[in-house]
């Protein structure tokens, strides 16, 4: 069978698994590493608690954290907007063309924003482990405090353009369910004016995309089986069967 033909025979079935199981590796991976990075010493930390900690072993931690992974995170995250663009535009329905390129760029920023946070969280950590570094208590406030601005902040603010654009792609085409359509606007509007850098605040981005992936696990098990992808959609993974 040509390739083409395996593309337009997938099932939309399993195209919405491998969505949802995507947007489940994201929020894993993000809740895993806002769980590590919690662990390091604070901005109010003394200049004998962050040489301790970042002289010593448990800066690996903060490595695994900002080196692994919060760029998988990203990399999924990258795989998730694909997949859900493709799984969304497979019932072949009519799009807003705003929403889903406001929604597609927002995505992509977040992901730079997010991969700009993990490298701060980690400079420091990583200096001292490949480099020999000297520890230095002014740059272990200054970058970790740069990472919490850049996550917590500047890519929340893109984090809620993409849930709200979601929300509004999900109402138009009617492709997800109306409940979780308006949920996603408070939560929009949350992450958007939220004005914090307590890394708790980045929970709720992963939690809103949970509960998509559930949405979309439970929407699969009520697709047939036999139900494919239009002739000439482009699944993203290509053996993604």
């Amino acid at each position: 069978m040509s390739e083409s033909a395996q593309q337009e025979g997938r099932s939309r079935r399993r195209a919405a698994y491998l969505t949802a199981g995507l947007g489940l590796l994201h929020a894993v991976l993000v809740l895993s590493s806002l769980g590590i990075l919690r662990r390091a010493p604070g901005i109010n930390a003394s200049d004998a608690e962050l040489i301790a900690f970042y002289g010593g072993g448990e800066r690996q931690s903060v490595l695994v954290a900002g080196l692994y992974l919060m760029p998988f995170a990203a990399i999924s995250f990258v795989w998730f907007i694909v997949a859900l663009r493709t799984w969304v535009a497979s019932y072949g329905r009519p799009e807003h063309s705003l929403f889903s390129n406001v929604q597609l760029i927002a995505g992509i920023i977040f992901v730079a924003l997010f991969l700009i946070g993990g490298a701060a969280f980690s400079i420091d950590a990583a200096g001292i482990q490949l480099a020999n570094a000297t520890p230095d208590p002014s740059s272990m406030r200054l970058f970790p405090q740069l990472g919490q601005v850049t996550v917590v902040v500047l890519a929340m603010r893109m984090a809620a353009i993409f849930v709200l654009t979601t929300s509004s792609i999900g109402r138009h085409t009617h492709v997800l369910p109306t409940w979780f359509n308006w949920l996603g606007y408070p939560v929009g509007l949350f992450l958007l004016l939220a004005a914090s850098l307590n890394t708790l605040l980045v929970t709720v981005f992963p939690v809103w995309v949970t509960v998509l992936s559930i949405v979309l696990i439970v929407r699969a098990r009520r697709i047939p089986r036999q139900a494919t992808l239009p002739p000439g959609t482009v699944w993203p993974l290509p053996n993604g069967g």
